[in-house]
């Protein structure tokens, strides 16, 4: 297909496609596969910036199925995880996609941690996931070198490749994927949305959808709309355990319910490893996997925001901690061997790291939920960390199925 040059970026003289959708991760290309699905032959184009789909959010995390059991009942995040896990497993089978329910634990090491690990038993029941309470006998039933005070058993969590997963979205979409189609000026108009990349090529849509993650925010405004947050972008650093033989399965501390992230916790991969972690440390850049990644205009944007200012004045002894892990492989290790006592430093090798795009509004708050908004012939993606991989297919349906009321008939 040929598209127009950057000698215009207006919307007249037709459309390349019904729907463009920014964004080649797994939540994009979800969206594209449910419009599939819920409209054969709707016209699909993604755009992606790099070479090639999951680049980012989606291929760097720890790879697990989520059960929902984290999440407020009724939430989007409680419904789509729940729901998504499932449907998960069997779009895994159904295509052959390497995957396994293993189930986890949730360890409560300290004392103070046990009415927290309570209250998720009871939220776990709210939503509809099987949990079995544990004293510390059981625990070493399934985790031999795994020591706590109580645990709960979640079986319904799991574990896949969601590179894989992303590529056979793709596939099985039927859409058309531009890579290295980085975009950089938005035109909306009554009849049509024009979006232009850097590279010069414009295209144009019937209806647009913003699934941009670390990005989707300058996306909204490129689009002229004001999201009200902006993302803040946290760095998730890994390790690889040595001895993978000192854990089964999938091993998670009581979370603090005050913070969306769930602590440094022991993950089976689906090749056999183990992955260790992640923290959350403040990125120095949208992709910065590391300290040494600094981008001017992210920390601008970053620093330009009150709600930054806001957040990191309230949590700044969380943010302390995590950042005096990051710093020391000693302190880290200690976080770890809470968990599994035998762990050591010598154990813990670097693994690649992950950045997680927290959507943070003006007033400092971590905004806790998946966020979609609609805008005219736009659907915006502002809120997709995990456990969206896992819930990817209900999140799709949902913004495929608000692209097609507001397209109308056909």
């Amino acid at each position: 297909m040929q598209y127009a040059g950057v000698g215009g970026i207006g919307v007249g003289g037709g459309v390349d496609c019904d729907v463009l959708v920014i964004g080649g991760g797994i939540v994009g290309l979800s969206t594209a596969h449910a419009l599939s699905r819920l409209a054969p032959g709707t016209r699909v184009i993604v755009l992606e910036k790099e070479s090639g789909p999951a680049r980012h959010q989606t291929g760097r995390n720890s790879g697990v199925i989520h059960s929902g059991i984290y999440y407020r009942p009724g939430s989007l995040k409680a419904r789509f995880a729940v729901g998504g896990a499932a449907e998960m497993v069997k779009f895994c089978a159904e295509h052959g996609i390497p995957h396994e329910v293993t189930g986890k634990l949730i360890v409560a090491t300290e004392r103070e941690e046990l009415p927290r690990l309570h209250a998720l038993v009871q939220r776990g029941r709210e939503n509809g996931i099987p949990v079995r309470e544990l004293g510390p006998a059981q625990i070493t039933e399934y985790e031999p070198q795994v020591q706590g005070l109580a645990a709960i058993h979640v079986g319904s969590t799991g574990i896949v490749d969601y590179g894989r997963v992303s590529a056979q979205l793709a596939e099985s979409s039927g859409a058309e994927i531009v890579y290295g189609a980085e975009v950089d000026l938005i035109s909306r108009r009554a009849s049509a949305v024009a979006v232009r990349t850097t590279a010069g090529l414009v295209f144009r849509a019937r209806m647009l959808v913003n699934c941009a993650g670390l990005h989707c925010d300058r996306i909204a405004r490129l689009a002229g709309d004001e999201p009200g947050m902006r993302i803040i972008p946290f760095r998730g650093e890994y390790y690889d355990l040595a001895r993978p033989d000192l854990v089964r399965g999938l091993v998670y501390p009581v979370p603090d319910p005050a913070f969306p992230f769930l602590g440094v916790h022991l993950t089976r991969g689906i090749g056999g490893g183990v992955h260790v972690g992640p923290n959350a440390v403040p990125a120095l850049a949208r992709e910065g996997y590391d300290w040494s990644t600094v981008r001017p205009r992210d920390l601008a944007d970053e620093l330009a925001w009150p709600g930054a200012w806001r957040m990191a004045s309230r949590h700044w002894r969380y943010g302390t901690g995590e950042i005096h892990r990051s710093l020391s492989k000693q302190a880290f290790t200690r976080a770890v061997r809470r968990l599994l006592p035998a762990a050591t430093a010598a154990d813990l090798r670097p693994a690649a790291a992950g950045v997680r795009a927290q959507a943070v509004l003006r007033d400092g708050t971590l905004v806790d939920d998946f966020l979609i908004r609609d805008a005219p012939r736009t659907v915006h993606v502002l809120n997709a960390p995990s456990p969206a991989a896992t819930a990817s297919l209900p999140i799709g349906r949902e913004i495929a199925t608000r692209v097609l009321r507001a397209l109308g008939p056909a």
